[in-house]
């Protein structure tokens, strides 16, 4: 039997909530509504003289036994065997009594084996109850037919069927009793398996919108980490782009009015390219769930291989040569995987910037048989530690987040010849199973 998981409850113990104030309200009209329909019937049964039975108490006795065996059904939800075990034994002594009607306790009786069912919360003990009650009712039906079959049998006049009157009364009296009771108690049964299967779904509802819940968190965090990501990479490069060409531009500037000109005009390039850059990540965290994110003025769409010659250039400055170079036939490549190329692009540049003392950086990109490659290589004398790699600490793991989206490796390290070197490879699934079947360059 498997074992139910450890926020699963064990539905076979299941309890049945205690009955609320409106429950209990609607159990006390119900009592009233049988009471009245037992002095309703008490009456006239009495006024037609039909009584059941050739000697019955007073009428005002008859009232109050019936009245008496209805009442417990005020607390039947809240206290359903104690309910039903008063209303046993007080069905006992109306019949005892010979009281003129007997339907109603019937109703009340069916009603009182029903709410056991229904609601008891301890299921062995609601068991044996029902089955200790009925059993004490057929045995006091037995007392019965055992007191009809020895005295004389009475005459029944409009008796013409096959079978002899006392047998059919017998028969008639087993048939209805096994009805009656089989069915009170299949039907509280129905009625508590019903309110255990509304729970079960109500819990398991609620696990589902728990689960929604955090799928939704799950999926906040994840987009804010990529846009945290995403303003490292823009605001570290443009930053630190800004910072190196406003020094030379400082340096020059009353030697080489021309070259801080030039240097400045990048300077408001790059900036510009910033701004409009924030502008569509701030417009994607002020967005409203389910709103279209606000698109930047000037850019259509994301970064790719072909802004790499752009980005290259802006990094250039007067103490420090880039150079770039394009390796293999160019082929196309996924959105995804270009920007991720852009980005470690730029991060890479980003760090040579801020800690490599380099006087040069070669950025080569290679289109190979089984995907694309970018190395980033400097001869920089600076620190080589990971405080190199990672910058302010989200720079190496962003750059491993991007590689590892697309099931890439990344190489980081200290070059034998000097400088550093980040190498990262976005293997193309297609060019890849195009060099396996022998189509490869």
């Amino acid at each position: 039997m498997t074992s139910p998981a450890p926020d699963e409850p064990d539905w076979q113990r299941w309890r049945r909530p205690l009955p609320t104030r409106r429950q209990q309200r609607h159990d006390v009209l119900v009592a009233l509504a049988v009471i009245a329909g037992a002095v309703l019937s008490v009456v006239l049964v009495n006024s037609m003289g039909m009584l059941a039975f050739g000697t019955a108490p007073s009428l005002l006795e008859q009232l109050l036994l019936c009245a008496a065996v209805t009442v417990p059904l005020v607390v039947r939800r809240r206290y359903p065997i104690a309910t039903l075990v008063a209303v046993g034994v007080l069905f006992i002594v109306v019949q005892a009594r010979q009281v003129g009607d007997n339907f109603v306790p019937s109703v009340a009786l069916f009603i009182a084996i029903y709410s056991v069912g229904a609601w008891a919360r301890n299921r062995t003990v609601a068991r044996w109850t029902r089955v200790g009650v009925i059993v004490a009712m057929f045995a006091w039906l037995g007392v019965g037919l055992v007191a009809l079959l020895v005295r004389p049998a009475p005459d029944f006049p409009g008796a013409n069927g096959p079978l002899n009157p006392v047998l059919a009364t017998v028969l008639y009296n087993l048939a209805f009793n096994v009805v009656f009771f089989l069915s009170a108690y299949f039907f509280g049964e129905i009625a508590w398996l019903s309110a255990r299967r509304q729970a079960e779904l109500a819990h398991r509802a609620e696990q589902l919108r728990r689960s929604q819940e955090e799928n939704t968190r799950g999926a906040i965090v994840a987009e804010r980490l990529r846009i945290a990501r995403e303003l490292h990479d823009v605001v570290a490069h443009h930053v630190s782009v800004m910072g190196i060409q406003a020094g030379a531009a400082r340096r020059v500037l009353d030697s080489d009015r021309e070259l801080a000109r030039t240097a400045l005009d990048t300077v408001e390039e790059t900036a510009r390219t910033a701004i409009e850059e924030l502008r569509g990540l701030l417009g994607v965290l002020r967005a409203e769930p389910g709103d279209a994110p606000e698109e930047p003025a000037s850019h259509e769409s994301s970064p790719d291989l072909t802004d790499l010659p752009d980005l290259v250039e802006r990094t250039r400055s007067e103490t420090l040569d880039v150079a770039f170079a394009v390796y293999g036939e160019p082929y196309p490549v996924s959105e995804g995987v270009a920007l991720s190329i852009y980005r470690v692009t730029q991060e890479a540049l980003t760090n040579v910037v801020k800690h490599a003392l380099a006087r040069s950086v070669d950025v080569r990109l290679r289109y190979l048989d089984t995907g694309v490659e970018v190395e980033v290589t400097d001869d920089g004398r600076g620190p080589s530690g990971p405080g190199r790699a990672q910058g302010s600490g989200l720079g190496l793991v962003g750059m491993r987040e991007r590689v590892a989206v697309h099931g890439g490796e990344l190489e980081v390290g200290p070059r034998r010849s000097g400088g550093y070197r980040v190498r990262a490879t976005f293997p193309e699934p297609t060019r890849r199973r195009a060099a396996e079947g022998g189509g490869g360059h």
